[in-house]
């Protein structure tokens, strides 16, 4: 009996280099370093360019609160607020705004209106720009200056609403105002209802001229701090506790988290559109990866069982590949940094006309996760059937069918795709999103296993090789003969498919119920102080202008002050804001029918239900209330009790009018009520506003069209983004599908040589082919739909939350573009098939 042969004399660092280096000179890796530097390219374009827009919108939307950070309160802030903000380096702004009355002269007329007085500083706004006209009708500019002192800016509307002219005195208080400017865009003017009321805007050195600071005064006093983003996270850091320290009553500290409601879901749906792309970009990066290892490791079988017999022990061969597999992986994910970068310039040069200023510089963290992300992909998906290689039998060197690649065994499989979500719940930034996303492709893969093998066994027993054609019964035997290799194409090409579907629903449907969400046509008008007897004119003015429809509900104002029968103290509840809202009072409405725009999430809802309430979710949540607690309102003096029927979800962002509490009656008597109108002002919307205010000149209209504007422009933005994005990652879906077809080229031309030299011509093998590619893309295309439609539903619903029926007909339109894209990647991908000489496939084969 012969000796075993000796281990050969070689360190597996020099025989890993050895085999990369002759790898690549044989184009061994070229598909994996391609799978690779698109995975990471993608990912990192997509991260780049994310992470710039992210910041830029962050940074553009702070002009809607005024600075970085804002401390308001009802009482002057303690001077350590500007101390601590100027000792960090940061630029500290007050202003103050209340309202009072203004009135015209009696030589002009004498008209007296409620306005929002704001007095401002020297360096006022901190963050946006100030647009104001030389009059009504007239061109604006952005200006850094403030009214000087003795003069006023006013809204266009209070002009009218007094029948003054600029350059005419305004009396405010014991102070006289000259008009100068109108206002045109105040970008940090926000959504409350005292800001509905014209603004009029002073310097605050003529304040105490006026004597309208009283101890009685309903003041609001804002600084607001700007400057390097770690100064100012320092300084909110050190407000927030000063704000939450026992005892401290009226201050809060204001941020784009916490402020303008309508900006800020904006903002959050904006930033996980553009992380679910990337999230999607990375699943398909894993697709790529894994297909092409496990091509990479079928082609060198039969090296590593020569090299078994030469005596290369199966620890120096498995660090040999790990080695090489890492190094390639770290070129490749370095490299498609380099891609990513320079990809996510020209998303930048495609929005340079959306944005109003340059993106703020990349930070560091996409780089980094994109390279994690290469190096995770290589360990979780490249190594495990590469490291078969070091399992394979010497004996496979006589005899082919033995030491063929093995399905990963759980526990690497497990431990490889755990590292690969956790970086992917880390890409998201969102646990919701990203479990969704992450979770659906996982449980993606057994559904498409288990249709897949269903379909194969299903297949095989269905077709009659008597009486059906030729070509789809060779068909039908390719595919039945392997069940595992058929499962695992379909499986791959349906993953692919799968992001492709959903990219599709995301550029369409979702999209379109966000923008739903903030329509271009939503209410820009907000009509208050209508009342009783002005409503059926008010309605029949609003009609013969030509505005058919129109929010109309009554307001009345009411005081929480019973829960369950126990007064009500702001000190029973722990957070500033529940304090601020019991301290308040409450704009009610009652209505018979639930508005259509208030979904209701628990309980019912029944009209005319004399003992009922309804409550908005978010603030039951917050006072810690439910269903069947009963509530008592203070209403003029009387206190009002009900019971909470149901609870109504509310979006703050829809523009429309909204309540905190309704009752579900149609009547309330005996209660003080006016009523409040929000609708879409007609073509020619100053000479309308002039003939309403004059028709009704105790009513307050607030003009919201810069709002609305402020918020679509945003939302057009990350939308012709999602858009590139969406492409990129189209880009990257087509990749994959291909590297799913071409996967199979060494199978087929063997096969087919097979076939060839027993007699079958080029046109019936076409066939065949054609035919298994189609049946293949029609099936991953179908239960790829399906599981898109329940994925996008599933993001929809609990991501995005907002309502989203899928299409009934993307189940058919997914299965014909799956055998269109598998028929057009084969066409690409194995025409050398047919074209290659027979007896060089079988020499290929059998060497």
């Amino acid at each position: 009996m012969s000796a075993a042969p000796a281990p050969l004399p070689v360190s597996f660092w020099s025989l890993g280099w050895r085999s990369l280096w002759r790898d690549w000179r044989a184009g061994e890796l070229r598909l994996l370093l391609i799978a690779v530097t698109l995975a990471v390219a993608a990912l990192t374009s997509v991260g780049f360019f994310a992470d710039r827009l992210q910041n830029g919108l962050q940074r553009d939307a702070r002009a809607l609160i005024g600075g970085d950070a804002v401390i308001s309160s009802d009482n002057p802030p303690a001077p350590a607020f500007a101390e601590q903000a100027r000792a960090l380096g940061l630029q500290a702004v007050q202003t103050l705004g209340f309202p009072t009355m203004g009135r015209a002269r009696d030589e002009e007329g004498g008209a007296a209106k409620l306005v929002a007085l704001k007095a401002v500083a020297p360096g006022y706004p901190l963050r946006g720009s100030l647009r104001v006209a030389p009059g009504p009708d007239q061109p604006d500019a952005p200006t850094p200056e403030i009214p000087a002192p003795g003069t006023a800016w006013v809204d266009a509307a209070l002009l009218v609403q007094l029948d003054l002219k600029i350059g005419q005195p305004l009396l405010l208080g014991d102070a006289s105002f000259q008009l100068t400017r109108v206002i045109v865009v105040e970008p940090d003017r926000g959504g409350g209802f005292m800001s509905f009321a014209p603004r009029v805007m002073i310097n605050a050195a003529d304040l105490p001229a006026t004597g309208l600071v009283q101890p009685a005064s309903r003041l609001n006093y804002r600084l607001a701090v700007a400057g390097a983003d770690p100064q100012v996270k320092r300084f909110a850091d050190w407000a927030k506790a000063e704000v939450d320290k026992p005892g401290v009553r009226g201050l809060r500290l204001e941020s784009l988290e916490g402020g303008r409601p309508e900006m800020q879901q904006t903002l959050a749906r904006a930033e996980k559109f553009l992380n679910l792309v990337a999230l999607l970009a990375a699943l398909l990066s894993a697709v790529a990866v894994a297909i092409a290892a496990r091509g990479f490791a079928q082609r060198h079988l039969d090296d590593c069982a020569m090299l078994r017999v030469l005596g290369l022990s199966q620890g120096a061969m498995a660090r040999a590949y790990a080695f090489e597999f890492l190094v390639i992986g770290l070129a490749a994910s370095a490299l498609g940094v380099a891609l990513g970068w320079a990809v996510h310039h020209v998303f930048v040069l495609l929005l340079a006309g959306l944005v109003e200023s340059a993106l703020p510089a990349v930070s560091v963290w996409p780089a980094l996760l994109g390279l994690g992300m290469g190096l995770t992909l290589m360990v979780a998906f490249g190594l495990p059937p590469v490291l078969q290689l070091a399992q394979v039998p010497p004996l496979r060197v006589i005899r082919r069918d033995v030491g063929q690649l093995k399905p990963a065994t759980l526990a690497v499989l497990g431990l490889g795709v755990a590292g690969f979500a956790a970086l992917l719940l880390a890409a998201s930034r969102d646990l919701v999103l990203g479990g969704i996303a992450v979770g659906g492709f996982a449980a993606a893969v057994a559904v498409f296993a288990l249709i897949s093998w269903g379909a194969v066994k299903l297949l095989r027993a269905s077709v009659n090789e008597s009486t059906a054609p030729r070509a789809l019964v060779l068909a039908t035997r390719q595919l039945s003969a392997r069940p595992a290799y058929a499962v695992v194409q379909i499986s791959s090409l349906a993953v692919g498919l799968l992001a492709l579907v959903l990219l599709v629903l995301l550029r369409t449907d979702l999209i379109a119920s966000w923008r739903n969400a903030t329509p271009p046509d939503a209410p820009n008008r907000f009509v208050i102080n209508v009342q009783p007897e002005q409503a059926e004119p008010f309605q029949q003015a609003l009609k013969a202008a030509g505005v058919a429809k129109f929010d109309w509900f009554p307001m009345i104002r009411g005081r929480l002050v019973t829960v369950n029968g126990a007064s009500v103290v702001p000190e029973q509840f722990a957070t500033d804001r529940a304090q601020r809202l019991v301290e308040r009072e409450f704009n009610l409405s009652h209505s018979a029918q639930a508005p259509d725009h208030n979904p209701v999430v628990a309980g019912r809802w029944t009209p005319d239900e004399a003992d009922g309430l309804s409550v908005e979710e978010g603030l039951a949540e917050e006072l810690g209330l439910k269903l069947g607690d009963r509530l008592g309102f203070d209403i003029a003096g009387q206190v009002v009790e009900r019971r909470i029927t149901s609870l109504r979800k509310v979006d703050w962002s829809s523009m429309r009018v909204n309540f905190f509490v309704m009752f579900p009656v149609a009547q309330m008597d005996g209660v003080p009520v006016t009523y409040i109108s929000a609708f879409r002002a007609p073509d020619g919307s100053p000479r309308f506003d002039n003939a309403l205010v004059r028709q009704f000149p105790n009513i307050t209209n607030v003009d919201m069209s810069q709002t609305i504007a402020q918020v679509q422009r945003v939302l057009g933005q990350v939308i012709r983004a999602v858009e590139f994005l969406f492409g990129f990652a189209l880009a990257a879906g087509l990749v994959v599908l291909l590297a799913t077809i071409t996967a199979t080229r060494g199978e087929r031309e063997r096969e087919f040589a097979v076939l060839r030299a027993v007699g079958a011509g080029s046109k019936l093998l076409r066939n065949v082919q054609r035919i298994e590619l189609l049946g293949v893309g029609l099936l991953a295309g179908f239960v790829a739909s399906l599981v898109a439609m329940a994925v996008g539903w599933g993001l929809a619903k609990y991501a995005f939350q907002f309502s989203w029926q899928p299409p009934l007909l993307v189940p058919l339109l997914g299965s014909l573009s799956g055998g269109v894209l598998a028929l057009a990647a084969g066409w690409w991908g194995l025409r050398s098939v047919l074209k290659t000489p027979v007896i060089e496939t079988l020499r290929k084969a059998a060497t």
